[in-house]
């Protein structure tokens, strides 16, 4: 099976970049290396090729009905322009996917899903349309195809943001310009008469933008930014970097902290279930784990001693006995450690508890720390 090509793929290999299989998908895993593209991200601003990622448009005067009966999160409190993260679940509370879902307008929802779900996710939510009483006010277009997007990331983007997309905004929030959005808000901007949506999120612990555009003058984005950039040193960042800046943070990866049989209670991500807006699928069986609490929780450890980076798959043991895996992890270039995620039972998942990771067959001690791991100073 031929493996699916973003519209920046020339551009990564005039770059240089090192591509590897990701989802179906040829993506740079490095450029550099991924302790300079971390530390560049951490310290300056980097680049990140997300046009793998799902565009979903959902509008009509049905929509925010449907999405609130669909989603975890409440989208009735997104004025236009502003955004929140949010998952789909399953009836028994397991994770079809998280995602952004952004208000572009009073009756229109830009929902960006990840790029190893967009076929589930296109079939689930047009089964649920079909079933639900908002589907004769329901629009629903999967836009993946026509549309790209790159993050700029990092402490100095806002320092330039301003030369790729001048003036006030078209739509969404109402700024004078993208550094002038707040976190979680989405503005329009027109590029060749194209218009282009940019949003000031992140994936990285840092400040940051994500720009959503026609796939035609992606690269051309691309190249603006990195010449927009280049005082602040702006460099582009692999998948490698991009894995190891979300681990020091905590943030979810679906497939490692979520997936069907994993809920956002077990993983920690109580806060953006909404059980007070009414019914919603999956409702019932979070709120009987959020009352009567879960088997398994997700927690972050750090390595208290030199080891090789722990990996997903590998065994978490507590007073001699295996109490769970490993889900992410890695060697974080910040702290100079191994560090991860696991799911483990409830009482083991406190900060300071004493945990060991089964490194290539050796025990190896770390300690269960509280989220984040890493912290700006």
């Amino acid at each position: 099976m031929s493996l699916k090509l973003t519209p920046l793929h020339s551009a990564h290999q005039k770059l240089g970049g090192k591509l590897i299989e990701f989802g179906g998908w040829e993506m740079p895993v490095q450029y550099s290396s991924i302790v300079d593209e971390h530390r560049c991200v951490r310290r300056a601003a980097g680049i990140f090729d997300i046009c793998h990622m799902g565009e979903v448009l959902v509008t009509g005067p049905g929509a925010e009905g449907f999405l609130n009966e669909t989603l975890t999160n409440d989208v009735r409190k997104l004025a236009v322009g502003d955004g929140q993260y949010s998952q789909m679940c399953t009836e028994s509370g397991g994770t079809v996917d998280d995602l952004y879902v952004y208000r572009i307008a009073p009756m229109e929802y830009l929902l960006v899903i990840n790029a190893s779900r967009i076929d589930v996710d296109v079939a689930w939510l047009q089964e649920r349309i079909c079933g639900s009483p908002h589907r004769s006010g329901v629009i629903f277009e999967d836009a993946s195809g026509r549309l790209g997007a790159v993050a700029i990331q990092g402490p100095r983007v806002a320092s330039f943001i301003d030369l790729l997309f001048t003036g006030p905004s078209l739509a969404g929030a109402a700024v004078d310009g993208a550094s002038s959005l707040k976190k979680n808000q989405i503005g329009a901007w027109e590029q060749a008469g194209q218009r282009i949506w940019v949003a000031r999120t992140g994936y990285t612990g840092e400040d940051g933008f994500e720009v959503v555009a026609p796939a035609s003058i992606i690269e051309d984005i691309w190249t603006r930014t990195l010449a927009a950039g280049h005082t602040v040193c702006i460099q582009p960042i692999g998948l490698g970097a991009r894995d190891t800046l979300r681990t020091e943070v905590c943030y979810p990866l679906y497939g490692h902290e979520l997936d069907e049989t994993t809920s956002p209670i077990e993983a920690g991500l109580g806060y953006f279930v909404s059980f007070d807006k009414g019914d919603f699928v999956g409702r019932t069986a979070l709120l009987d784990q959020k009352t009567n609490g879960v088997k398994k929780k997700s927690a972050a450890f750090k390595m208290a001693d030199k080891s090789a980076p722990p990996r997903p798959g590998y065994a978490i043991f507590a007073g001699g006995e295996k109490v769970g895996d490993v889900v992410s992890g890695t060697q974080s270039p910040s702290l100079s450690a191994g560090i991860g995620m696991g799911y483990v039972p409830p009482a083991i998942a406190v900060p300071g508890t004493k945990i060991e990771i089964e490194v290539r067959g050796r025990r190896f001690a770390a300690e269960i720390v509280k989220k984040p791991i890493y912290r700006k100073a």
